[in-house]
């Protein structure tokens, strides 16, 4: 959805770097070598994000660093866009529904630090999760978002957890 709305391959990588989680940074280099894209096209959109507001930038010695604009009107549209586009509403929908006592989910791993890598890695804080039901709707969520689900259970939250909140009830 979001590839057919915006054309830019570049653009779009960039969206789902820096509005997946909105700590993310970058700089030039490294988002040109992390997407496997030239400079050049990295740094036209970045201009052009920039220059509409929806990233901001700052000097960092002799390097810029861009992030999402938090304080832009659409910063939250942007967020829920990224999310419906990798399939991480679906995916909240779809497992976490009916599993039991879930307190928590987090998405750690590539996905966390806005990398498509089709891989969504997911923690789930709680309690009597009923283990066999989760296996299935698993299945059914990666035939839906064409995305492969890993799940990794704890009873209490671990400490130093890094990763985008889906859910915390």
């Amino acid at each position: 959805m979001l590839d057919i709305l915006i054309t830019s391959k570049t653009r779009v990588k960039l969206l789902i770097k820096f509005f997946t989680h909105e700590a993310n940074k970058g700089y030039l280099r490294g988002l040109a070598e992390e997407f496997n894209e030239s400079t050049n096209s990295v740094r036209v959109e970045l201009n052009r994000l920039s220059e509409a507001g929806i990233l901001v930038s700052e000097h960092e010695g002799n390097t810029k660093s861009y992030s999402a604009n938090k304080k832009h009107p659409l910063f939250q549209e942007m967020k829920n866009l990224v999310a419906k586009y990798l399939g991480l509403d679906r995916l909240v929908e779809v497992v976490i529904d009916k599993l039991g006592n879930v307190e928590k989910a987090i998405v750690v791993g590539d996905y966390a630090k806005g990398i498509d890598s089709g891989v969504i890695e997911l923690v789930l804080v709680g309690r009597e999760i009923n283990k066999e039901y989760l296996e299935f709707l698993i299945e059914k969520a990666e035939a839906k978002i064409n995305r492969k689900v890993k799940v990794v259970i704890y009873e209490k939250e671990p400490e130093g957890i890094n990763g985008m909140l889906l859910l915390e009830l």
